[in-house]
């Protein structure tokens, strides 16, 4: 837990790429000064950071997010993956009833300048 928290507030400060990132129709944008991502603006309910390679390698990274949906009643279950260099947002709508179908995206990830 404390080594989580410790790469959030990394995170803000590290100056890495997720700056304005595009993915699919979701806006992934830094907060302000708290360490969470903005998902279209909103903050998720829960953030978490596993660097996949090393320690404070941004460029080798997983972030997971749950978001809740603007558009429906209901969550968006979220797993940003970067590796060297290139990121991929991952995204499953979560189900109130286990007899609904399971819905996936997958989406590149746009730096936007």
């Amino acid at each position: 837990m404390k080594n989580t928290i410790i790469s959030i507030l990394l995170f803000t400060f590290a100056g890495i790429s997720l700056a304005d990132t595009h993915c699919g129709p979701f806006l992934l944008t830094p907060g302000a000064d708290d360490g969470w991502i903005r998902i279209n603006n909103e903050k998720p309910e829960s953030q978490k950071v596993t660097f996949l390679k090393g320690q404070d390698d941004f460029e080798n990274v997983k972030i997971q997010w749950m978001v809740q949906r603007a558009d429906a009643p209901g969550w968006f279950g979220m797993d940003y993956v970067k590796r060297n260099g290139k990121a991929i947002l991952n995204v499953e709508a979560i189900r109130s009833n286990m007899d609904q179908p399971r819905v996936f995206g997958s989406f590149d990830c746009v730096k936007i300048n």
